[in-house]
Order: structure tokens, then sequence, then C-alpha cells
């Protein structure tokens, strides 16, 4: 038996009608998609630069100390997201999708801002402390971001293409990943280690702004979705919607609690820790380990939009578990292969991870929306979401710096990253059941 857990989109028809001009397919999946890649270049960018960081924002003496102080710093923004899904989530279901979403700019101020602070060696713990200012008002602004993006693409994508729809969200992330990376990549190879180090990582925080104005602009071009306007039109708009998230939508938000603690963990470990791994554990080059990630992370970006497809094809669940038992199967392997020092092994190694990655995010971001009706949806995402992202996903590069500095063993992050994959197939397992189709459901059973 199972208990329903999302209200269906009414019929296509209706939904293309109710566009606009301005609101188009191709302008709502660029107006998203572009603001979704801004914020995530500005949440990103930052892991990218970990060891910079760590070399510019703390004391010298100790580069494990000092990078996983940086890692310190880099979960801080994800302590404030959880409030951030309070404030966004409920939000954009009282006033609209669009609106949060047009809020980008606040994010990129914050990441401008990191390249304007002092270093250590000029103004000595004030540094650190400007630093975690900065990622605190990343997070907060962040906790919206995902679940308004995911939302607002699924209520205006066609019922037989929500998972290609969806993964836009995820495509544009990664791809926000990759230009950083390849910027990061690109820079290191023209100035130099010496010259990168000193000022150049500065230039990529310093593009946020104008990004994040051009990410701004082409969402405030948008119509919030057919779906919310028909809410509103029916004076069907939740007075409180964060009470009746978790009234109505309780047992859904636990289960999302559980799928995605492999998103968290698996997004930033390959993003953010990965770079920063690779040189000083598996004793690759900058340039080497960037060039890795940048790989990594557009097969990832492509992947994602194939998954996807193929998700509304196949279903949610097949993707689902396949890749939660590949990361549980492969993780360790994979790392070992990069343990072997040679870079077109870590470069398969890496590519593998991300394929895996792909498959999870291409049937994710749709079943997440599908748990939920629309009156509590984006809320009903955001709360559990940012939840289980800020205590799993925040703090991965952390926990697996430190598994291998207490455990002595470079292979040991594998297994946080298998335990993460354990506790989404069991909540997959256990707890999602689903119908395959034009009008196909995800449901939860009780």
């Amino acid at each position: 038996m199972s208990e329903q857990a999302t209200v269906t989109n009414t019929d296509d028809s209706t939904t293309t009608s109710a566009r606009t001009k301005d609101s188009s397919p191709r302008k709502v999946l660029i107006g998203a998609g572009v603001g979704h890649f801004v914020e995530w270049f500005d949440m990103g960018i930052y892991g990218t630069l970990s060891t910079i960081i760590a070399a510019n924002f703390f004391a010298a003496g100790d580069p494990t100390a000092a990078l996983l102080a940086t890692f310190a710093v880099f979960a801080s923004g994800f302590v404030v997201r959880p409030l951030g899904a309070l404030f966004f989530g409920p939000l954009a279901d009282r006033i609209g999708r669009q609106r949060v979403l047009a809020m980008i700019v606040i994010t990129s101020l914050a990441t401008f801002s990191m390249g304007l602070i002092p270093t250590y060696a000029s103004i000595g713990m004030f540094a650190p402390l400007l630093l975690v200012v900065a990622r605190l008002v990343q997070g907060f602004a962040a906790g919206g971001e995902t679940s308004s993006a995911v939302t607002l693409l699924f209520e205006y994508a066609p019922k037989n293409r929500r998972g290609y729809y969806t993964s836009f969200s995820s495509t544009f992330s990664f791809a926000a990943f990759v230009f950083g990376s390849g910027l990061v990549l690109t820079l290191t190879a023209i100035l130099g280690d010496d010259a990168m180090t000193s000022w150049g990582w500065r230039l990529p925080f310093l593009i946020a702004l104008p990004l994040g104005v051009i990410g701004m602009y082409l969402r405030l071009r948008l119509e919030d979705t057919p779906e919310f306007r028909r809410l509103e039109m029916a004076g069907k708009i939740a007075e409180n919607p964060m009470r009746d998230s978790f009234r109505t939508g309780g047992k859904a938000m636990l289960a999302l609690a559980g799928l995605v603690v492999i998103k968290g963990v698996g997004h930033w470990i390959l993003q953010t820790f990965m770079p920063s791994y690779l040189q000083t554990s598996m004793h690759f080059s900058k340039v080497q380990s960037f060039a890795v990630t940048t790989v990594c992370l557009s097969v990832i970006a492509v992947g994602v939009l194939v998954m996807g497809a193929l998700s509304d094809r196949v279903g949610r669940k097949p993707l689902l578990v396949g890749s939660t038992v590949g990361f549980i199967v492969l993780t360790w392997p994979a790392l070992w292969l990069m343990s072997l020092g040679s870079f077109a092994w870590a470069m398969v190694a890496m590519v593998g991870l991300g394929l895996l990655l792909a498959a999870y995010d291409g049937a994710i971001a749709a079943t997440m929306a599908e748990l939920f009706p629309p009156q509590i949806r984006s809320g009903g995402i955001a709360i559990p979401y940012n939840i289980i992202v800020s205590l799993f996903g925040g703090t991965a590069p952390y926990v697996a710096t430190w598994l291998i500095a207490a455990t002595g063993n470079r292979l040991s992050p594998a297994f946080y990253v298998m335990f993460a994959a354990t506790i989404t197939l069991v909540t997959v397992l256990r707890y999602v059941s689903e119908t395959v189709g034009p009008r196909a459901t995800v449901t939860i059973e009780r």
C-alpha cells in the first residue's frame, strides 16, 4: 500500500496556453539555468581554490591543518543553509518561484566580497573571520535556490519530460563547476603557481558580481509558473506553507532526506575535495588535478541531461538504485586507481564516478518535485534537502580530509561515500514506489 505524495499538473494544453511569450520553454530553461549556473559558480569556486585559500588565509606551518581549517570555513556556509531554506523555500510557495530566484544577486555580492578580503599575512585572524561571514551570507542565500529552480522547471515541463527538464538544474550547476575549474586551470597555466597563489586566485571571485547581475536580469524577465499562477487565480495559495509542509508533507520530507544523502556527499566530494585530494594525497600537479576535475564535471554536466531523459522512459527508481549500488561497489576501486599515480587512470576513475553521479542526478530532481503538491512543493523540497546537504555535503571535504589524517589511509574517503550511498539505497528500496509513463508519479510507501 502506498501514500500518494504528489499532486499532478493539469493537462499539457492548459500548461502551454498559460505560457507567455516571455516565458517560452527556451527562455525558462535559460533564465532558470543561467541563474543556477551563477549560484553554483559562486558556491563552488571556493572549493576549487581550497589549497590556495589555505595558503592565504591561515597561518603557515602545517598544510594539513590549514586545509582542514579551509574546509571548516567551507562547511560554515552550509550551517546556515537550513535557515535559508526555512525562509526562502516557503516564501517561494507564498509569493512565487520566480521572485525568490531573482534574489540571486545576494550570493554574488558575497562571493565578490571574498575576492577583496586581505590575506592572513595582512590582517591576521580577521582574514578567516571575514571569510566565514561571506560564506554565511552565501549559504543563507543558497538555501532556496535548488528547491525554487527545480520547482520552476518541473512546473513548466510537459508531463512526459519532467525528468529531462528538471535535470537542467544539475546540468547548469555542474557547468558552473566546470567553468570554475576550467577558469582556475587556465589562470594557473597562464599565470603560474606563484602568481596564482599570490593574487590570481582573486579573479574568479571578482567576476561573480557581473555574472550575478546577468542572472538576475534574465530571471526578472520570466513569469512565474503556470501552476503557481493557477493557484493564485483559484485562491489556493497556502497561507502558512511552512506549517503545511510539516503537517501534510512530513513523511515525504523524511523520505527526501534519505534520498539526498548521496547527492550532498557525491557532489562536494567530486567538486570540492577531489582537486586538493589529487594534489596532496595522490601527488598530482595543480594543472593535472584541475584537468581531471574539469573533465569529470564536464561529463556529469552532459550526462545528467541524458539520464534525465532516460528517467522519463524507464522511471526514476532504476536510476536511483543503479547509481547508489555503483557508488557502494566502485568508489574504493576508483580511489585505488588514482593511487597508482597515472594521470590516465585517475581520469578514468573520476569519469566513472562522474557517470554514477550523473545517473543519480538525472532522476533525483524530478523525484523530489513529484513528492509534494504544488502548494508546498518548494518548501517541502528546500527544508529536508538543505538540512541533509548541510550535514553530509558541507562537511564531506572536511570529513574526508580528517579520515586520511586520522587513519593514514589515503583511500579512506571511499568509505564515507559508500556509507552515504547505502543510506540512500535503503531509503529508495524501502520507501519509494513509482509508475512509469507520461503521467508517472513517485509515491511514498507506508
